[in-house]
């Protein structure tokens, strides 16, 4: 079982950027694909970012290719997402899920944990 905590969330301005973490527990976190989301209220969970449990693939949603990176440090259990040119309607909470030995795929049904969540708010 994997534990998944995000960090890193805040308020930014148009224009700005964040750093959001994922900090899992246990000592399989190299065997698990892992995966961001991102959710306002009353919508679908949406898709935006997944790496493979080795790291060599990445996935993105077009809308966040060349603005977002993703990446892990399998060393220190955590996976990271870079969000430079944020803007107003990306204002969300951000999950990060982890999927056994997956590939990084978009779909939220592949993904085995969450963490909680943690809030991203992009001001006009």
């Amino acid at each position: 079982q994997v534990q998944l905590v995000e960090s890193g969330g805040g308020l930014v301005q148009a224009g700005g950027s964040l750093r959001l973490s994922c900090a899992a527990s246990g000592r399989t976190f190299n065997r698990y694909a892992m995966g961001w989301f991102r959710q306002a209220p009353g919508k679908n969970r949406e898709f935006v970012a997944a790496i493979s449990w080795s790291g060599g693939s990445t996935n993105y949603a077009d809308s966040v290719k060349g603005r977002f990176t993703i990446s892990r440090d399998n060393a220190k259990n955590t996976l990271y997402l870079q969000m430079n040119s944020l803007k107003p309607e990306e204002t969300d909470v951000y999950f990060c899920a982890a999927n056994y030995y997956g590939s990084g795929r978009a779909n939220e049904n592949d993904y085995d944990y969450w963490g909680q969540g943690t809030q991203v708010t992009v001001s006009s």
